[in-house]
């Protein structure tokens, strides 16, 4: 592997403009001795779900939208950024169980905050990308049988294939993140690549959260925040945090920005989209 500072200097004259400025300003603050407070987590919202509850009425229709046709995932996206969201994240599976392709390319003509688009690693996907042009994408690992995607993607055991995909969207102006587990080695390997930025996969933590092993589950994903930071990764997470849990994933070291979607939807069925959105933003940033 390449000794840390060879891959901080691929990696910062390949994506000069895509590393957070709050990154930097600390960097600059700590070197110099003075506290900085910590900067504000973004929120991206996962619309995936509202588009399940469509599909389950209306898999067979021709139309995403329209007619009898509801609810419209693209109405969620811009009700929630409304109510502050900093991003839409959606997940166009290979079996196209919810999200449709022209959900996404109605997201790309109509949202103004930032577009993030989960795939997996596969050539059909990747061309996809590049025709779309996301703000970014995040690569995730793909199983038919899951209900929702179950654990990180295996960086290390996937090396080429990942960085086949890197390459290509690095080519194309898209910023590339990795969700991976908690784990040194796939935070090491994601750093190799050249992926500017990762996602904690925090499935395990959430669903230890009211199990004594909820404490050791915690302890890896801070490990795995500091390592990223250290080796200048920009540190995302997501899967499973709701209300209750992220009065202590907030604290995660060095946090940009989480992506949430079942418990959002979840809440938006009794309070709004909106209410829902802002609540939690606020229950991350206090």
């Amino acid at each position: 592997m390449p000794n840390r500072e060879a891959v901080v200097r691929i990696r910062n004259a390949l994506f000069p403009s895509f590393f957070h400025t709050g990154f930097v300003i600390r960097k600059r603050a700590a070197e110099s001795g003075r506290a900085f407070p910590r900067t504000m987590i973004l929120l991206g919202v996962n619309i995936d779900h509202c588009a399940t509850l469509r599909q389950a009425r209306y898999r067979e229709n021709e139309r995403t939208v329209g007619a009898n046709v509801e609810p419209d995932p693209i109405t969620l996206a811009i009700l929630a950024e409304r109510a502050g969201a900093d991003g839409i994240t959606v997940h166009l599976r290979e079996d196209r169980r919810h999200i449709q392709e022209r959900d996404v390319w109605r997201l790309r003509e109509t949202i103004a905050t930032r577009l993030n688009l989960e795939m997996a690693c596969t050539p059909a996907m990747t061309e996809f990308a590049v025709k779309l042009e996301p703000d970014s994408v995040c690569l995730v690992p793909e199983n038919r049988r899951e209900v929702t995607t179950e654990g990180g993607l295996d960086v290390v055991g996937q090396e080429d294939r990942v960085r086949d995909v890197v390459d290509a969207m690095r080519a194309a102006g898209i910023v590339t993140s990795l969700f991976i587990s908690p784990d040194e080695a796939q935070v090491e390997i994601a750093a190799k690549l050249c992926s500017p930025w990762i996602e904690l996969h925090t499935g395990a933590y959430a669903e230890a959260y009211h199990t004594p092993e909820r404490k050791n589950q915690f302890e890896r994903l801070r490990r795995a925040a500091a390592l990223a930071h250290k080796l200048e990764l920009v540190v995302n997470a997501g899967h499973g945090v709701n209300y209750v849990n992220i009065a202590e994933i907030r604290t995660l070291p060095h946090l940009h920005e989480l992506n949430v979607g079942h418990s959002i939807l979840s809440r938006a069925v009794f309070t709004g989209i909106e209410e829902a959105v802002r609540e939690l933003k606020e229950r991350m940033n206090r």
